[in-house]
């Protein structure tokens, strides 16, 4: 089973849950997606990788984005498909990245994230041949079924494999004594294996909503905390 199922078919129980709060200080922007929007997100992702980019289990992805609801479903839809994810583009089937990064990746496509607040595609298509994955990604389906079983022992983060990140989410969550209860506050940067385990996967293994702030405006981290009635930080 994917980590992506491991992760979200406890939640999906209630799909109303608020799952992911996404802060950027620097926009003023407030996104907040529930258990259901999220699985929607990381199936579209999942089936346009599959269907435009015939990404099979064990394939890497890139993922060249900051902390983000949308990086969300990119991360999700990649592992659901079976897809390891990695940093650098070379030899990556995929290569998402944000929509200042000028230079070739490497990869064998291109995927621009607009990382809009509203969920807006670019204004213009990209140039070099790369998509725009939130206007083409819309377009996939909103339900998503493997066509490969993913084996526990699949690749997911760089080289660690399914069960080993999962085990390594639930062991860091339960050091935290993180439950499903639970309102996390983090302005941690997803980048490496042990930003995105903290970042996001601690939070998504122990079923607590998080609140992530990004460009983080330190004198407003206190509001925040209130605004939102969060039980805990990640540490930073």
């Amino acid at each position: 089973m994917s980590l992506t199922d491991e992760l979200l078919r406890p939640l999906l129980a209630s799909p109303a849950k608020p799952l992911i709060t996404h802060y950027d200080d620097q926009l003023g922007s407030r996104v907040e997606l529930s258990v259901a929007t999220t699985a929607n997100w990381a199936a579209k992702t999942a089936n346009w990788l599959t269907e435009e980019f015939d990404v099979e289990p064990g394939d890497a992805v890139a993922v060249q984005l900051p902390a983000h609801w949308q990086t969300v479903g990119v991360l999700l839809g990649a592992w659901w498909c079976g897809a390891r994810v990695v940093t650098e583009g070379a030899g990556a089937r995929v290569a998402f990245v944000g929509p200042d990064d000028p230079e070739p990746t490497g990869a064998a496509a291109t995927a621009v994230v607009t990382l809009d607040p509203m969920g807006r595609g670019l204004a213009e298509p990209p140039g070099g041949g790369a998509f725009d994955y939130l206007s083409e990604s819309r377009a996939a389906g909103d339900q998503y079924s493997p066509l490969f079983p993913i084996p526990g022992d699949t690749a997911a983060l760089f080289e660690s494999t399914v069960d080993e990140v999962l085990a390594e989410a639930r062991t860091r969550a339960g050091k935290l004594g993180l439950g499903a209860d639970d309102r996390v506050l983090s302005i941690r940067d997803w980048s490496g294996t042990d930003g995105i385990l903290d970042g996001l996967l601690v939070p998504l293994a122990a079923g607590a909503h998080l609140v992530h702030v990004s460009n983080a405006d330190e004198a407003k981290l206190a509001a925040r905390r209130d605004a939102e009635r969060t039980t805990a930080d990640l540490p930073a």
